[in-house]
């Protein structure tokens, strides 16, 4: 293949907003790409915007250009240091890095207020003392125009007073607004006199008590981008019917060029999972889950308290690739994302999780080995763990079956399996309670088969084990989907995205793992062999381990468990 070819192949393989960039970059020698991540700090980041991390800071490093982290801190009435922390936080942990390019929309306050004087002097702005309902009914709709607020054409000195007398607090909430004066026949109603200033009497997390109004997020947002020297500012389909607007306010405050360009990509819609931040924030205030770092929510948070990491979050984002139109991306691509990267670099372990005794007649009473048993075929190079064997294990209760059916390759009267990593056993006896349940299953030995001895012997079935006298006792939190429904926000007239909860999306049980794991840490993560992926929650101690199930070792739940309206 020549290189002409090569070049083509390469090109094919771009997203459109890669082929933006690499147009850009081509016709402007020299200058460098500088993109920003701009949250609202109102809420925990979810995988969406961990999507628009992974775009914004991934192109900069593609590229060798620039990324700012930038909060939109126009509205102190719902935001948090909190929020500011964890996003930060969030950003890091993806593995992204904003350097010394921190930035606040409230840096720039004075900036857009004397911006908004000389729009106010150009006879493009006006203040409306009407409410907010009043101006919602004047705008109309798209298919007719709208009619022009009575203080439109009021005089500039008046507008100017006023709009001081705003900024000094001398007017009540809601009492006026700053609007700019465009074009009340649009069919965009975004560009129908839009609100570029509204009065609050709310601290600021920042400026104090500065400030007694607030810029909109439409005026705020395109001036700040044009301050830091944005090149490409990348935001979801939803604002796409806002660029005219972007565009029209950049336009009154240069008449330079080089301007920051709008471009829109599809948002992530994921099913199973409500992405809206407003619902998210409703399941955390009515106690529906357990804090925005509930392992079941979609946050980052969540996603990394439950044992995703940086590479599997990233990896997806990757695969989900930048589209032009909305689509809603099966979880169980999340979820491949996740036990692709855990399968090749997550520790093997023993984990029981519906325990039942398994003893060994002719193993020796007080005998205990130490097995080497390898912590990841996948991965050679991390060795060998030593798991004790003994006389009494525990085995997972439906690994054995009294009258099993064809094909069942597991544990029952007269056959026989491997102890993975130990040796055969054969069963011979069961014992139960007065109900009828197994209590304890009884089985002889092989010695001959132990692992690694040369024997060449072959069982079809193969188990997992723990030692009674050696396990260790935890707690498991075995977490499923929060939604019984692909799409829980398209519901039925009447419902909620709240009734289709998935009430068995917790369950808490008792479990026995090796000893192996006593000093393991918050975040640590393993594969419990033939059951799934943990990850040792934050609420672990020194006396009681605590795991969360990462996902599944198979996608099964579709098929068995999703539920038809």
């Amino acid at each position: 293949m020549n290189k002409d070819n090569i070049n083509n192949e390469e090109r094919k393989s771009l997203n459109f907003i890669e082929e933006i960039i690499e147009e850009y970059l081509a016709t402007h020698p020299g200058k460098k790409i500088h993109t920003r991540f701009p949250p609202e700090p109102n809420g925990y980041l979810h995988i969406g915007h961990a999507k628009s991390i992974c775009l914004n800071f991934g192109l900069a490093e593609k590229y060798q250009g620039l990324c700012n982290l930038r909060f939109d801190d126009t509205n102190p009435a719902k935001e948090e240091q909190e929020y500011i922390d964890s996003i930060k936080e969030d950003v890091r942990w993806l593995g992204f890095d904003w350097e010394d390019r921190e930035y606040y929309a409230s840096d720039y306050f004075e900036q857009l207020y004397e911006w908004a004087l000389a729009l106010i002097k150009a006879g493009k702005a006006y203040v409306d003392e009407q409410t907010a309902e009043e101006i919602s009914r004047q705008r109309g709709v798209p298919s007719r125009p709208g009619i022009e607020s009575p203080y439109r054409n009021r005089p500039v000195e008046e507008n100017l007073r006023l709009f001081e007398a705003m900024r000094k607090g001398e007017f009540a909430d809601g009492e006026c607004v700053l609007r700019a004066k465009i074009d009340m026949s649009s069919p965009n109603m975004h560009m129908r006199d839009p609100v570029m200033y509204r009065i609050m009497h709310v601290h600021h997390h920042r400026t104090d008590d500065k400030w007694k109004i607030y810029p909109m997020y439409d005026w705020a947002h395109g001036e700040s981008d044009f301050l830091e020297g944005i090149t490409h500012s990348l935001c979801t389909l939803e604002f796409e019917i806002h660029r005219p607007l972007y565009e029209w306010f950049i336009s009154q405050i240069t008449d330079k060029e080089e301007v920051p360009r709008q471009v829109e990509f599809a948002r992530l819609n994921i099913s199973y999972t409500v992405m809206s931040k407003r619902k998210l924030q409703q399941l955390v205030k009515e106690g529906h889950v357990q804090g925005w770092d509930d392992p079941r929510m979609p946050t980052i948070s969540g996603l990394r308290r439950r044992g995703y990491t940086p590479a599997s979050i990233r990896n997806f984002a990757d695969r989900v690739g930048i589209a032009k139109r909305d689509n809603i991306i099966e979880v169980s691509l999340l979820e491949h994302s996740i036990r692709e990267d855990l399968n090749k670099n997550a520790a093997r372990i023993f984990g029981v999780l519906d325990p039942v005794k398994l003893i060994i007649t002719n193993y020796p009473e007080g005998k205990t080995e130490d097995l080497e048993i390898e912590m990841n075929p996948e991965k050679p190079e991390m060795g060998k763990r030593i798991v004790p064997f003994s006389r009494e294990l525990y085995i997972e209760r439906n690994d054995f079956m009294e009258d099993p059916p064809k094909k069942y390759f597991r544990l029952s009267p007269g056959k026989e399996v491997r102890l993975k990593g130990a040796y055969f056993v054969k069963c011979t006896d069961v014992e139960k309670d007065e109900n009828g349940n197994i209590r304890t299953i009884y089985a002889t030995y092989d010695p001959s088969t132990k692992s690694g001895s040369g024997n060449t012997r072959k069982v079809k079935g193969t188990i997992h084990w723990v030692s009674v006298p050696h396990a260790l006792d935890c707690e498991v939190r075995l977490y499923d989907r929060l939604f019984t429904v692909e799409e829980p926000d398209n519901v039925e007239e009447g419902e909620t995205f709240l009734d289709y909860l998935n009430p068995d999306s917790l369950k808490i049980i008792r479990a026995k793992v090796e000893p192996g794991v006593k000093t393991a840490s918050p975040g640590d993560t393993f594969q419990f062999m033939r059951l799934g992926y943990f990850c040792v929650d934050k609420d672990s101690t020194k006396e009681q381990l605590v795991f969360n199930r990462t996902v599944a070792l198979r996608d099964s739940w579709k098929k068995q468990n999703s539920k038809k309206r």
